[in-house]
């Protein structure tokens, strides 16, 4: 029978040959694939907006789920489709753990994608209010939702950008598992829900959440776009860099590498 999924060991080796693609694309092209992930994970953000908005009067707990729910295709296009997603990048820590790339490489390729995540969130942001889209209750409810991220203390942000992207690396890690595209579907769309419906906070969606509502009025600062912004990718990197990556090196990776030190 065909084996339809990789075991987690088998995962963690996937992981480091992905970091290593990663670490040698050439900088134009990390740069136009952070784009497009900026821009799909703003897709998300804007569904979860206007659906939100749609059903918040009818009932919030339902309006919460459903926005939750729709906030994945994010993800799902940037894993299926195709992009460089900084928060997903952060796994690439486990091929620095195994030497496989080198630290330059890897905050290259933070730092590229980190900007051009940055430029495609607020490139859909203009378009998407600048057209319209968010005219009336639904821009409302963008306000709100930015001026609420902003005003959060900068601990808050930081812990809940690390539980965020403890389950938005697991969510690539599943993903990276399965052979198939409805399991990858399933395995991005599960944990992402869950870090919406809980509140947690992440760098990328909030570089259009923020912006988006911005533009339309929100009282929020420069100052406050950018501390919000810093604070979350720090909580991002404590918890998709270094507590999984960490965890799993130790588990199923550090052994492997002693060996082939011993080898060599």
């Amino acid at each position: 029978m065909e084996k339809r999924f990789l075991a987690p060991k088998e995962i963690a080796n996937a992981m480091i040959n992905v970091g290593v693609g990663k670490a040698n694309l050439k900088t134009s092209a990390m740069f136009y694939l952070g784009i497009l992930a900026g821009a799909y994970i703003g897709f998300g953000g804007l569904a979860n907006t206007i659906i939100s908005q749609t059903l918040g009067g009818i009932d919030p707990g339902l309006a919460k789920f459903a926005g939750a729910a729709v906030f994945p295709v994010g993800l799902i296009l940037v894993v299926v489709a195709g992009a460089e997603l900084f928060t997903g990048n952060n796994l690439m820590t486990l091929a620095l753990m195994n030497k496989k790339i080198t630290l330059s490489q890897m905050l290259k390729n933070w730092g590229v994608v980190w900007v051009a995540n940055l430029v495609g969130s607020v490139l859909l942001a203009l378009i998407v209010v600048y057209t319209g889209i968010l005219d009336g209750d639904a821009g409302t409810k963008a306000m709100a939702i930015a001026e609420g991220k902003a005003s959060l203390s900068p601990m808050i942000m930081v812990g809940r950008g690390i539980l965020c992207n403890i389950l938005v690396v697991l969510a690539v890690w599943i993903a990276t598992s399965s052979q198939d595209v409805i399991s990858k579907l399933f395995a991005c769309w599960f944990p992402i829900m869950l870090f919406v419906l809980c509140g947690f906070e992440h760098s990328v969606a909030n570089m259009y959440f923020i912006p988006a509502g911005m533009l339309l009025g929100a009282k929020v600062t420069m100052g406050a776009l950018i501390k919000n912004l810093l604070c979350v990718t720090i909580g991002n990197i404590l918890g998709g860099a270094i507590i999984i990556p960490g965890l799993y090196h130790s588990v199923y990776l550090k052994d492997q590498l002693v060996a082939s030190k011993q080898e060599s």
